[in-house]
């Protein structure tokens, strides 16, 4: 198993050559290097393969050993797609430039991907299916083992200065090129006091090796970023679970991508295509058994592992994937996963037209499928209806109404990184027009994140000046003042407002120092029965 670039010791990436390739039975993850089409594919066709007469068009899909694209490796789907003259080789390119590359230069036909690596890897193609968003499959693991007293990113920040006075660093193990590097992106631009360069960063290939180093004790991962089924196993041992994909909402999407050759010279395969996969999705819809038995025998998984797996991902039905492009709901998750890679350099500019990056057409007898069926059911199954729907992007279970009380002592997730100054006028609760501004930007910010599973603590501070009750008052109103803007901007999380005073000087500043005049806006985890 090749290894991505890292900066840990050359004893423990043989080591983790070694286990990976004693443990390489379980491949239902996502990877980063493996053979691939560039060397000796791991490849799937169907059994009827090409001498099978009713074949007129065969197509190459690359893609990796996810759980979440095991339909498209699956010899029912394969023989479903023989039957309207379709073969499909499916491939496992493991390098996402070397997937997106291949697809340009006519050697693929098509590919799965995330949505962050098709904007990193701009192939020459378009979306024209969605597959699945991730709902806590992927999470951020804080290494409450090794640290006991490591329970979010403020605390995280804390044990990095204390290790700092010690010359050491701290470590966090990912796989690279996966949703589990994209969710340390999220973490590094828009939550206060963590930065990844302050990091030793352990790229691996896959979870299984991050879960690995974070659980020997030899070495320092105080944080992994890991996936199903590490995240239900660390919450087991009692590790933090600090963040997941169900918590930044939409933020992990995978996608069916068709070259541009393909989308010119065979439009009507690419509909035919997506009509057999969507009807095999609208049948997991119904019943899940079907498709959770296609994940552990894929995997090789034990039933549990494999309902870990499917409990953290959703899959789109035609209908859904048909509403997100129509209504600007993935215009909207482009713009907003965009803006991550620009603020994370790794995309120069966020896409002047999303629209021109993906196209519906080839939905529209997948979709009108699925809203028969729709119509079929809605009357004696309406649950199973709105399954089949979708939320067309929009959040349709309810907001848990909780108290203040609650949300104070909910576990903290982290301080946001406010971009620019919570401003208010000298001795007032009034903002400025500065502050406005600034508060406008944290409206999107926080509406990145799930209210269904994070509420928001607004915390206003003051300098020492003046008396302790005043200043503990003005705090108090800033604070409030913030709620209503924001709540007033459309905000639906639970958000309650708290006063500090001067009570809580930022620390080596001296209290009177007019920088403790500042506006906290921290995340907390609410759902208490969440499984990630």
């Amino acid at each position: 198993m090749k290894m991505k670039k890292s900066n840990f010791p050359a004893l423990a990436l043989t080591l983790l050559i070694v286990t990976g390739v004693i443990g390489g039975g379980i491949w239902h993850f996502r990877k980063t290097s493996a053979n691939s089409i560039s060397g000796q594919p791991n490849s799937s066709q169907s059994g009827t393969g090409k001498t099978n007469p009713k074949i007129s068009t065969q197509l190459t899909l690359l893609g990796d050993t996810f759980s979440g694209y095991s339909t498209f490796r699956n010899s029912d789907f394969q023989a479903a797609l023989a039957e309207v003259g379709i073969g499909l080789r499916y491939v496992d390119e493991f390098d996402q430039a070397k997937r997106a590359a291949s697809l340009s230069q006519g050697k693929a036909d098509l590919f799965v991907t995330t949505l962050d690596q098709f904007l990193q890897q701009q192939p020459q193609g378009k979306i024209v299916g969605m597959i699945d968003r991730t709902i806590g499959a992927d999470a951020v693991v804080l290494n409450t083992q090794k640290y006991p007293n490591l329970k979010s990113m403020q605390d995280l920040g804390q044990l990095i200065q204390q290790v700092r006075d010690q010359g050491q660093t701290l470590s966090i193990a990912f796989a690279g090129d996966t949703p589990s590097e994209y969710l340390a992106l999220i973490l590094d631009i828009r939550f206060e006091g963590f930065a990844l360069a302050d990091f030793e960063q352990i790229r691996v290939a896959d979870a299984s090796d991050a879960w690995k180093l974070m659980n020997d004790p030899d070495q320092n991962v105080a944080i992994a970023v890991l996936w199903e089924p590490y995240v239900t196993q660390a919450r087991q041992q009692g590790d933090t679970i600090v963040l997941s994909s169900n918590d930044a909402q939409d933020s992990i999407i995978d996608v069916i991508v068709a070259s541009d050759q393909l989308l010119q010279s065979k439009p009507k395969e690419i509909s035919q295509f997506l009509e057999v996969y969507y009807r095999r999705i609208d049948t997991n819809v119904q019943d899940a058994s079907q498709l959770k038995a296609q994940i552990a025998e894929d995997g090789g998984l034990s039933p549990e592992d494999a309902e870990a797996v499917l409990q953290g991902i959703d899959f789109f039905t035609a209908a859904e994937a048909q509403s997100w492009m129509v209504d600007n709901t993935l215009t909207r998750r482009i713009e907003a996963i965009s803006s991550v890679l620009v603020r994370s350099n790794r995309l120069n500019t966020i896409p002047q037209n999303p629209a021109k990056l993906f196209n519906n057409q080839f939905l529209t007898t997948a979709a009108l499928n699925t809203q028969i069926l729709i119509d079929q059911v809605r009357v004696d199954n309406p649950d199973l209806a709105q399954r089949l729907a979708g939320s067309g992007g929009q959040t349709v279970a309810a907001i848990p109404q909780i108290t203040a009380r609650e949300v104070q002592a909910a576990p903290d997730i982290g301080n946001l990184e406010v971009q620019g100054n919570v401003e208010f006028a000298i001795g007032s609760a009034q903002l400025t027009a500065i502050g406005q501004q600034t508060l406008e930007g944290l409206v999107k910010e926080i509406q990145e994140f799930n209210p269904q599973t994070v509420a928001v603590r607004v915390i206003g501070h003051t300098s020492r000046t003046g008396t302790a009750a005043l200043n503990q008052t003005i705090s108090q109103q800033r604070a409030q003042v913030v709620v209503d803007y924001l709540l007033g901007k459309g905000v639906k999380h639970n958000i309650i407002a708290e006063g500090k005073g001067f009570s809580e000087p930022l620390p080596d500043i001296s209290p009177t120092d007019v920088r403790n005049q500042r506006t906290q806006i921290r995340l907390v985890r609410v759902d208490s029965v969440s499984q990630s």
